[in-house]
Formats: structure tokens, sequence, C-alpha cells
């Protein structure tokens, strides 16, 4: 017997995945599935801690497959959707979708999927554009692109093994004290 897990997403508190259950347990009641529910409310910024856990739960092979109600109950964008779902074709975990009853494993819903991969660049390059015109845009009217010198991360990010620039430099200076006369000059570095 196969063991499936089932993807429930809404976006807010307000709303259920009371109707996204129901199919899914019709569906793996018919099936004859052994299947598990996870159930993923409130995501709306882009940390999803049910998905994540799923997918690596999926790629411990704890799992034979995954079933959504709908594509977009699963993924985002097309390309989260196009490379999640490439990762589990390739590992050979099934991928299910009620509404639009796509399966990736036979040969139409490989065509479906390199549909969507040609969406999926498509989005990206749109995107690429928009961005490089807006930065066009800003320069031309004199705003500097990137991040302004002095602004720091909410959140810690990892540094070990690495220097930050003013650190690396004064650490090179503090090391060029204690090397004997004649060495080379770390002040450029």
């Amino acid at each position: 017997m196969k063991k499936i897990a089932l993807y429930c997403r809404v976006s807010t508190n307000e709303q259920t995945t009371e109707n996204q259950q129901i199919k899914l347990i019709e569906h793996a009641n018919r099936m004859g599935w052994n299947y598990s529910l996870f159930e993923e409310v409130q995501s709306t910024t882009k940390a999803r801690p049910i998905k994540s856990n799923l997918l690596q739960r999926l790629r411990k092979d704890e799992y034979d497959g995954i079933a959504v109600f709908r594509l977009d109950r699963y993924a985002r964008s097309t390309t989260e959707l196009l490379l999640e779902i490439q990762e589990l074709v390739k590992k050979g975990i099934e991928f299910h979708n009620l509404s639009e009853q796509l399966d990736f494993s036979s040969a139409s819903g490989r065509l479906h999927l390199a549909v969507l991969s040609v969406f999926c660049e498509f989005e990206r390059s749109l995107l690429r554009e928009r961005v490089i015109l807006g930065q066009q845009r800003a320069k031309s009217h004199g705003k500097k692109i990137g991040r302004p010198k002095g602004i720091t991360d909410k959140r810690k990010r990892k540094t070990d093994g690495y220097y930050k620039r003013g650190n690396r430099k004064s650490f090179m200076k503090e090391y060029q004290k204690n090397l004997p006369p004649n060495n080379y000059d770390f002040s450029n570095v």
C-alpha cells in the first residue's frame, strides 16, 4: 500500500483547508492509499515550515508521493513549482494534483512539465527585464542602486570563516605588526 502525504495550504487564519482536506481524503480512500495530512495555515511569508518539513521527509523516502488539491496550493510561483516537482519526479516520488489531474510520471504529464518549464523561464526573463529597466530608470534619476551603506540586516548572518571587510583590514594590520620587517604590505587587502 502506498504511503502518500496530503498537503493543504491556506494563506490566512481566516481561511480553512477543510474543502481541500475533504477532496484529498476522499481521493486517498478511493485509491487505497495510506496517508498523512499536512496542513499549512497562515503561510503569508515565504517561510512555510510545514512544507519544508514535508519536503525533507519526502527526500528521506518516508512517503511514496504527495497529493495536493491544486498546484497553486502547493507553490506560489511557477519557478518554485517546477523546481520542486522536477526534484521529486527525478527521485521517483509521485506528485498528484486533483484539480488539474496531471500525472508527471506519464508522457503527457512530462509534456505538461516541459511546458511549465518554458513558462517558468519566460517568467524569469520578464522579471529580469523589468528589474533592469527599473534600475536604469532609477540611475537616470540619480538614485543609487543596491544596499545603502551602514544598513545591516535584522537577521543574523553566518559569518564563520569569513572576515567582514573592515574586520579583515584591522586583522591584517594587526597580523602585519607581528611579522618580521620587509614583508608584504597587507593594508590594501
